[in-house]
């Protein structure tokens, strides 16, 4: 029977450090999180809940990934922020060998040039984690927001 404890931490450091990334505009280690034939998107609750697979962002390798940020980095217009992520506790849902199911609830903060803060993005991560290496990577995260309106370009990961 697996340490669940163990695996629990290992999965909050994970997504801690997926978060620091992201926020401290690391974004060019962004992909390394991921394994190879990994799969990343963001959709609305709604579309997961009816069954439709529209995500307003999709991703299905780590080359994809990385190709995300150079866009981001050369192409993209957007405005200037901050991000700041609140993920809570992970909820382990299920250990089969080496892969790991997971999802934890985050919220996405955003502070533009003008100084406000806005709630940018709400909702849970639905994760698929493979831990046979050094560190766990995610070969799945699915970013199903609740947000209704996102009010400008989605160019930042979740």
């Amino acid at each position: 029977m697996p340490d669940l404890d163990h695996i629990r931490r290992a999965v909050n450091v994970l997504n801690t450090e997926y978060a620091h990334c992201i926020d401290d505009d690391e974004l060019e280690r962004w992909p390394d999180f991921f394994t190879e034939d990994c799969e990343y998107q963001i959709i609305g609750r709604e579309n997961v809940e009816a069954g439709l697979p529209a995500a307003i962002m999709f991703c299905d390798s780590r080359g994809m990934l990385i190709d995300r940020v150079v866009a981001l980095r050369k192409a993209n217009v957007y405005p200037e922020h901050v991000s700041r992520h609140l993920v809570g506790h992970c909820r382990i849902t299920e250990v089969k060998g080496d892969l790991i199911r997971s999802e934890a609830n985050y919220v996405v903060f955003q502070t533009r040039l003008d100084g406000e803060t806005r709630i940018f993005n709400a909702g849970k991560y639905v994760d698929e984690i493979v831990s046979s290496g050094e560190t766990p990577k995610f070969r799945r995260r699915s970013c199903i927001y609740d947000t209704h309106r996102i009010q400008t370009l989605l160019v930042t990961p979740i």
